[in-house]
């Protein structure tokens, strides 16, 4: 918990105000201290699906708790209906906060929110969380950027506004723009964006990534090829959520993996940081 003496160099959630605050990918350790502010001076939190019992646990003894979760294929609570609740609430005068998995602005709906609460003329304040597009990769041992293999990344989602695979996706121009790619909710889909990427020119043998509940205690890293991923993610019966990700920076994982170091006893590679990426990447 926070002391005293931090807490008041922080801002308070005011009677009235929503903040829309990201909880980080899962380990509560990769909280913000401000999304902890929230969390202790909340009256009402309006949590999603991915936010975990022991985020939830760190919340005032009296702060009431509504599920406000997504999860793909099951009976939601409908986004306008989050959006009008919130509403209600700050309009009674409550503390709210609206906690999001990882960043509340990166693939979630945190725009569309904060763009109903200002038309309703209800004041809040925006709080970034770790995205697992970042943080759960570093867990996974796979850096997002390394200067021997790529100065770009791309992060997207497999979801589009329909709920289906995102139609506005332009591959040829994405595999060739972006030497690494991180790819949001595609577990479902991953036959499909394998599809995609080897139709836009990507090598069946380039490496990927399937990293399950990043940064959580149950997390999981599949390492396989676009050629073969389909097969292994069925076979491994991973859970969402989970993110697909392509690229070289994938083989660095043998010299970065310090969760693996920790509990499973793996020796680091220290060479590994020294490779190049090897042929080109796509078919010619």
């Amino acid at each position: 918990m926070l002391n005293k003496k931090l807490q008041q160099t922080l801002p308070s959630i005011q009677p009235g105000w929503v903040w829309l605050a990201g909880a980080g990918p899962g380990d509560v350790g990769l909280l913000t201290l401000l999304c902890l502010q929230g969390l202790q001076q909340a009256d009402v939190i309006v949590y999603d699906a991915l936010v975990g019992d022991n985020i939830l646990a760190l919340a005032r003894e009296d702060a009431a708790f509504e599920y406000a979760g997504k999860r793909g294929g099951r009976p939601s609570v409908k986004q306008h209906d989050i959006c009008e609740r919130m509403v209600e609430l700050a309009r009674s005068g409550k503390r709210v906060l609206r906690l999001k998995g990882g960043d509340p602005l990166v693939f979630g709906r945190g725009g569309e929110e904060a763009r109903h609460l200002a038309g309703a003329g209800i004041p809040f304040r925006i709080v970034p969380g770790v995205t697992a597009g970042v943080g759960g990769l570093a867990y996974a041992g796979i850096p997002a950027t390394d200067r021997h293999t790529n100065s770009a990344v791309t992060f997207m989602t497999a979801h589009g506004a329909d709920g289906g695979l995102a139609k506005d996706i332009d591959w040829d121009a994405l595999v060739k723009a972006s030497p690494f790619l991180v790819i949001y909710m595609g577990l479902s889909r991953v036959g499909q964006i394998a599809d995609k990427l080897r139709e836009a020119g990507l090598k069946s043998s380039e490496a990927v990534a399937v990293v399950s509940r990043a940064s959580m205690i149950d997390q999981k890293v599949l390492e396989t090829t676009l050629g073969e991923c389909a097969d292994d993610v069925s076979k491994a019966g991973l859970k969402a959520p989970a993110l697909l990700v392509i690229g070289e920076n994938i083989k660095l994982r043998q010299g970065l993996d310090w969760l693996g170091a920790i509990f499973e006893g793996r020796t680091l590679d220290p060479d590994v940081g020294h490779i190049r990426p090897q042929g080109k990447r796509f078919d010619s």
